[in-house]
């Protein structure tokens, strides 16, 4: 029988399956749908120390093999979190959840974190030093191997729990960036977060997004994601949560086998709401046709 357990940062999953940040809200809209406790877990939308309206609209474009958004960190606020949405995912979510932080300072990250980490459903944190969708924040603290390191630093010496560096490909040293983290004392390290793109409209000659430009995301960034777990996971000695284009149980396997310990799935949830739970279940079809035992036993392996 096909054993589909891992364990990230010390917290046993039953598979390796986690809807990325901001494709999955709080996961009550999506137990609507589904039984979302046949998931490993699920990291909900990215939470700032304020409210946050986001970007001017249009926000997302569309484009071959993917999508580019510009959503601009929309949510209501850590401390509308902890009293409104959490308590709404308890009742459909019975695991630990895994809780994505932004921030425009060092001193937003550490506020919001050591506010989330008391709370009981949080397992881990996803500190996100990599969203290109914000100016003044996200990417800046994540292109820099110091600044990723300070961030690190500041969450770690609030919170209890294990804090994974979500980080951005918009770099040309991955490893250097990941390996300052660790150094601060990161539990994990996620990758990769959107690239950087842009349309532009023929007939107003105009950026399709008010922003001008957005993070690309869906199977086109694939090849990206495979590369940059596989340097990152040969790099480092913690965890590697591994994510980008993410659509099939095959590509869940491609990058365990880089060196992922667990599996986010983003766009695709945006495609099809069912994406992650039909992942799930054909995972051990797929462990059988390439006669995988336990999951647990191919990471890295490639």
């Amino acid at each position: 029988m096909a054993e589909l357990k891992v364990r990230l940062c010390g917290i046993e999953l039953d598979n390796p399956i986690i809807p990325a940040s901001g494709c999955f809200g709080y996961g009550y809209e999506f137990a609507e749908l589904y039984d979302i406790n046949c998931l490993g877990t699920f990291s909900f939308k990215g939470t700032t120390k304020e409210p946050r309206f986001g970007n001017p609209t249009p926000r997302i474009a569309e484009c071959t093999a993917g999508m580019i958004n510009a959503v601009g960190l929309q949510n209501p606020g850590v401390e509308k979190v902890i009293s409104e949405e959490l308590p709404k995912l308890k009742q459909c979510f019975r695991k630990p959840v895994m809780a994505n932080v932004s921030g425009f300072s060092v001193a937003d990250y550490a506020y919001t974190c050591e506010k989330l980490d008391r709370e009981e459903q949080v397992g881990w944190l996803e500190v996100n030093v990599s969203c290109p969708n914000v100016h003044g924040g996200g990417m800046s603290f994540g292109t820099s191997p110091e600044a990723a390191a300070e961030v690190t630093r500041a969450v770690k010496a609030v919170t209890k729990k294990p804090i994974i560096i979500k980080l951005s490909p918009n770099v040309t040293d991955i490893v250097s960036i990941a390996k300052a983290c660790e150094e601060a004392g990161a539990d994990g390290i996620s990758l990769i977060n959107t690239l950087l793109g842009m349309r532009i409209d023929l007939k107003s000659k105009k950026p399709v997004i008010a922003n001008k430009m957005g993070g690309f995301s869906g199977s086109a960034i694939f090849p990206v994601a495979v590369r940059m777990v596989y340097q990152v996971a040969h790099a480092v000695n913690i965890p590697v949560v591994g994510m980008g284009g993410v659509t099939t149980a095959e590509d869940v396997i491609e990058l365990m086998l880089a060196g992922a310990t667990a599996v986010e799935v983003g766009a695709a949830n945006l495609v099809n709401p069912y994406a992650s739970r039909d992942i799930v279940a054909d995972l051990p079809r797929v462990m059988d046709k390439y006669g995988i035992k336990a999951l647990s036993e191919i990471i890295g392996k490639a």
